[in-house]
């Protein structure tokens, strides 16, 4: 559907228009107003010791002489803040329904994590000290006269040897590594096993990743002088969950606290979750009476910001002969680094998501979290989920490989048929609801996409044989992610008597192009045109309650709450209309801002008018006032997680002689329900392709065996650019949830998930699955010749 661009679309046309991105232009020209852009006055600028060392006690931190340099304001170690601020604890991240706790008894145990080192420090990047300066470059100066005396101790790296009987404990104050386990299980697997044909048993790792953004964390806080109230600018995805941390944190109440997220440059979920110096920063601007900044560098961001993605998974697929799926077994270790802050999210994600769009009859489960002495681990674009179907896919070529036909085939044979909707997997949610995929059409996903990859053609040229060492291979994968996690999220609509909409959300965009979409919710459902839509987001002042925009979430929760509150104002408004034209309602309909008579356009009162007659403060022919005069405010409770599902494939060629990979072709068809607009459904859908693509050949953070980070610059942590973008085929197959009024289903997440199993099934099918045998990523050139050279050997033996 095509809209006009210059906002006088009619309502109709709203929802499912390609109105290109308002939030461009100022972005384009250097305009945007990012953390590090903000003029702050007299700010001071914080610095961190951070620990060279993976595990080790403390036994001197002297700060003397860091506090003699001219220029330095303050400098602190733990010990001098301890009886004034908490250690960090994200409760809302560790909350776990009642329900759930009742059948499925998790084991989550809860890490409190000091702001600085307490007499050790955990991992490589752990804060130690803190120095604040009149500037930055004070600031680093002073952190080399902090006298640290580190004794340091013997690491544990990978998760498997964490949870073995001789490992150390990790955290203090426990007695090994085990931090969480969840299990789910459905039938008898044991019994299945048993009766079933064919069965592959593998082991998958999917490797470290960082999430990268474009702009680092930061924080920048002034402090009024006459209440100590707070006003905290920060890089973050949740300013409501990060308002409620700080406060709990520092014991102060949370209405003295106000976060705002001015434009982020990415979080991918880096940033939805809160750390030591989201709340040190505030404290220091509170107990020093000063604005303080901190922007945090590359290196930091590197090794001292979360990491994500590394799990081990022991996974057994069992089908009968005709290669129907009778059971699977996946047994999965998390490594979750040196603490466990984010809970159940990520184990949950990957429990529930493994099974996929396909109907298996018997499950078993497990999912553990290992502490390790590695940058604790939180979500990352896909929390969970791309590991999951890593591992189901590649087993479901394995299986497919060993059964002799076509991998897509056996997905053919085996997925939940759109009639079989809404379908049930036996498992329960994490939101404490029986996991059920609310509509979906996965067998039109996987036939597009046999089509855009042209299968049949691959065969032909394989059988052709490999030209100069060159071998072409096809792979694909499949994924459902639940989405529009709750528990609620929160739209407001306001109607100023300048005829102005004022849209207000607890969601905050960090490139999701928030102000066209929601203008488009909600000029769609008022009835005006999308370019009067003015919206405010990303601060706790704008409004009251909100979680903000992580999990694929923000159009499912927060577009429903604006689309609610718009339709109690264009309600509102017609009910005013009725009155001043003594017109029924019925017969009245608001249209391009005008409130008139049914198909009569020339009759009408706008939006204005009818605003300003409720501001009884103002004089006739005004047109500005004090405040909005029709003003609705909604909050979204989605029931459970609505299912949105893809099918990703990639034909690639590999180059035997140096181990490369080109990528000749990639191709998605995506179901995220009603489009809002294609043109940013497939900007999102296409950035996260190439971050999966950068997991899948790329990026890896490496650990040596001490627990020394050794990706630490972009020189050896490597990042796909615009180069390394393949031909891209992007289809779109609309199934409406039917658990919301907009009927749509998140998006965000879903371009992530299914790269690195399709493209390591691309490549394992281009070397041959006899050869060669992929468990892991990522697939660098030196990595795929020593598979090739393993194969070879193999053969000869």
């Amino acid at each position: 559907m095509t809209a006009p661009t210059d906002g006088s679309a009619s309502r109709a046309s709203l929802i499912g228009a390609s109105i290109p991105r308002r939030e461009d232009d100022a972005l384009l020209r250097g305009e945007g107003r990012f953390l590090a852009d903000l003029d702050i006055p007299g700010a001071l600028e914080v610095a961190f010791v951070r620990s060279p060392h993976a595990r080790a006690t403390l036994t001197k931190v002297d700060l003397g002489a860091a506090r003699e340099l001219p220029g330095v304001v303050a400098a602190f170690a733990w010990d001098d803040l301890r009886d004034d601020v908490a250690p960090l604890v994200l409760e809302a991240e560790m909350r776990v329904p009642e329900r759930v706790v009742e059948a499925v008894r998790p084991l989550s145990r809860l890490q409190p994590f000091p702001l600085l080192a307490d007499g050790a420090v955990l991992c490589v990047g752990q804060p130690v000290a803190v120095v604040v300066a009149v500037d930055r470059y004070v600031a680093e100066d002073a952190l080399e006269l902090v006298d640290i005396d580190y004794a340091p101790l013997p690491a544990l790296v990978d998760p498997l040897d964490a949870l073995g009987p001789d490992a150390h404990a990790v955290a203090p104050g426990t007695d090994d590594n085990l931090a969480i386990s969840v299990e789910g299980h459905v039938g008898d697997v044991d019994a299945a096993l048993n009766s079933a044909v064919h069965v592959v048993t593998e082991r998958y790792r999917s490797h470290r990743y960082v999430a990268s953004p474009m702009e680092t964390r930061g924080v920048a806080v002034t402090v009024d002088p006459h209440d100590r109230s707070l006003t905290v600018f920060a890089s973050t995805q949740t300013p409501h969950r990060l308002r409620e941390v700080i406060a709990s944190t520092l014991g102060i109440d949370a209405g003295t606290v106000r976060v705002t997220a001015p434009d982020v440059g990415g979080g991918f979920g880096q940033k939805g979750v809160q750390y030591v110096e989201d709340v040190l920063v505030p404290y220091l601007a509170r107990r020093l009476g000063r604005p303080v900044r901190w922007v945090e560098d590359r290196l930091e961001n590197l090794t001292s910001s979360s990491h994500a993605r590394e799990q081990v998974h022991d996974i057994t697929l069992a089908a009968d002969a005709d290669g129907r799926l009778l059971a699977l077994r996946d047994d999965v270790v998390i490594n979750l680094g040196c603490a466990n802050l984010t809970g159940l999210v990520v184990p949950y994600n990957t429990l529930t998501h493994v099974i996929g769009p396909y109907v298996v009859p018997a499950l078993d489960l497990r999912v553990r979290g290992a502490l390790t002495n590695t940058m604790f681990a939180t979500p990352y674009r896909g929390a969970g989920r791309p590991e999951a179907v890593f591992a189901m896919e590649r087993a479901m070529d394995r299986l497919a490989h060993q059964i002799g036909i076509e991998p897509h085939e056996l997905r053919a044979r085996n997925l939940v048929q759109p009639e079989a909707m809404p379908h049930e997997t036996g498992l329960m949610y994490r939101d404490g609801t029986m996991q059920t995929y609310d509509s979906g059409n996965f067998p039109e996903l996987l036939r597009r996409l046999v089509g855009h990859l042209d299968v049949d053609a691959v065969r032909t040229r394989q059988a052709a044989g490999a030209s100069a060492g060159r071998r072409i291979g096809v792979g694909l994968a499949m994924y459902i992610e639940g989405t529009g996690l709750g528990p609620f999220e929160s739209g407001s609509v306001s109607v100023l008597p300048n005829g102005r909409v004022r849209v207000a959300t607890g969601a905050s965009s960090q490139g999701q192009a928030h102000r066209t979409t929601f203008a488009q919710v909600a000029a769609d459902a008022l009835g005006v045109p999308w370019d009067r839509i003015d919206l405010v987001e990303g601060d706790t002042a704008a409004i009251g309650h909100g979680v903000g925009t992580i999990a694929s979430r923000s159009m499912v929760t927060a577009g429903n709450a604006i689309h609610t509150a718009a339709l109690a104002v264009r309600e509102a408004l017609l009910a005013d209309a009725s009155q001043i034209l003594e017109i029924a309602v019925e017969d009245l309909e608001l249209v391009d801002g005008s409130v008139r008579p049914v198909g009569i356009p020339d009759a009408g009162i706008d939006v204005a008018e009818l605003a300003r007659r409720r501001a009884p403060l103002l004089a006739p022919g005004t047109t500005t006032g004090p405040g909005a005069t029709v003003s609705e405010t909604a909050f979204f409770k989605p029931p459970t997680v609505t299912v949105a599902s893809a099918a990703h494939g990639a034909v690639v060629e590999v180059d035997e002689r140096t181990g490369t990979v080109e990528i000749l072709r990639y191709a998605v068809v995506h179901d995220c329900g009603r489009v809002v607009n294609p043109m940013v459904a497939d900007g999102q859908v296409t950035g996260g392709v190439m971050q999966g693509i950068g997991g899948a050949l790329y990026e890896e953070m490496q650990y040596g065996p001490d627990g020394q980070p050794r990706s630490v610059t972009y020189m050896d942590y490597l990042v796909p650019t615009s180069a390394e973008a393949p031909p891209y085929v992007l289809d779109h197959v609309e199934t409406p949830s039917t658990l919301n009024p907009l009927g749509v289903k998140g998006l965000g997440e879903g371009g992530a998930i299914a790269p690195p199993a399709a493209v390591t099934n691309a490549v394992e099918d281009a070397l041959g699955p006899d050869r060669v045998h992929l468990t892991r990523g990522p697939l660098s050139p030196s990595r795929i010749r020593d598979h090739i050279r393993d194969g070879r050997t193999a053969a000869e033996r």
